[in-house]
């Protein structure tokens, strides 16, 4: 395999594993672009993204546009002249230019089985819909979103009782060990792209903190799938004597009753369809916690109804 000169393109945790695993390969990495330094924390103080924090570890230039829309950063990356780019969960559009750029063009690591759940939170979405698998692929990007042809692809079950955190690391490493044979087949002229299926396009819009807080009216199993997809982030919670209760494990059981009343010992819900036993919780300001303890420090009898 002859080295390739490239830029990585990537932001969040999930992108990191694919860095390490481009730089085990040996390619010549140019530059590293990430999302500028965001407050964060309580003292809402900038802090780097967890590539930009990776890269500088590993010794590489890190560049962090606001934008790449600009001629000044357009010019700057074409400067680079480099064979590919490798984008991961970037987080800013590319826009032609950029995309034009590197003579093999620009590949895109997604976590989905496209063209199922293009779009920003496609881990999160294939766990909410009951989805039995997902997977990663890449793809030769172009202008539309998510919409360019396949270069490879791996499945993968998901699990009955996974998280969208879980499945996030699962995925990191799967996508990161697919991207290498993707820049390996690249490299010897060996990588062909098919086109996606015009047939079952779904969009995965990003995920919204309103949406966590729980509907008791659905099925357990759909509250339970919700629950898991967005655990850990932004979390699905509830509300009882003016407190805030993250929900962070939970299951579908047998029961019946009102909607949100708690109908028996261990924090048992019952929902729309059935009844969800929840089994750990968290709340605000503090670690996880098994119900059982939660309970030991609020009352929360059956027949309290959870907003």
């Amino acid at each position: 395999m002859s080295a390739l000169r490239l830029a990585f393109m990537g932001t969040p945790d999930f992108a990191v594993p694919t860095l390490a695993e481009i730089i085990a390969q040996g390619h010549d990495i140019a530059c590293v672009y990430t999302q500028p330094p965001r407050p964060a924390g309580r003292g809402k103080a900038d802090r780097k993204t967890p590539v930009h924090v990776f890269a500088e570890q590993q010794g590489y230039e890190v560049r962090t546009p606001k934008s790449l829309k600009g001629e000044a950063e357009q010019a700057a990356f074409a400067a680079l002249d480099l064979d590919v780019a490798v984008v991961v969960a970037y987080g800013l559009i590319l826009p032609k230019p950029i995309l034009d750029a590197p003579r093999l063009g620009c590949l895109n690591l997604h976590g989905s089985l496209l063209p199922r759940w293009r779009g920003a939170a496609p881990l999160q979405r294939a766990i909410m819909a009951g989805d039995a698998q997902t997977g990663v692929m890449v793809m030769q990007m172009e202008e539309g979103l998510d919409t360019g042809p396949v270069l490879l692809a791996e499945q993968t079950p998901i699990g009955d009782r996974e998280t969208a955190g879980e499945l996030h690391d699962r995925l990191a490493q799967i996508g990161a060990s697919l991207m290498g044979r993707a820049l390996s087949a690249l490299s010897r002229g060996g990588l062909h792209a098919t086109p996606q299926a015009e047939n079952g396009v779904t969009y995965a819009h990003k995920i919204e903190k309103s949406e966590g807080r729980i509907d008791w009216s659905k099925p357990a199993i759909e509250v339970d799938r919700i629950i898991r997809g967005l655990t850990p982030f932004p979390g699905a919670f509830f509300e009882v004597n003016g407190t805030r209760v993250k929900v962070l494990r939970a299951e579908p059981v047998t029961g019946s009753g009102a909607p949100g009343t708690v109908i028996g010992p261990a924090l048992t819900v019952a929902c729309g369809t059935g009844a969800l036993r929840i089994t750990e919780v968290q709340r605000a300001g503090r670690g996880a916690m098994s119900a059982e303890a939660f309970l030991r420090g609020n009352d929360v009898p059956a027949g309290t109804v959870l907003s």
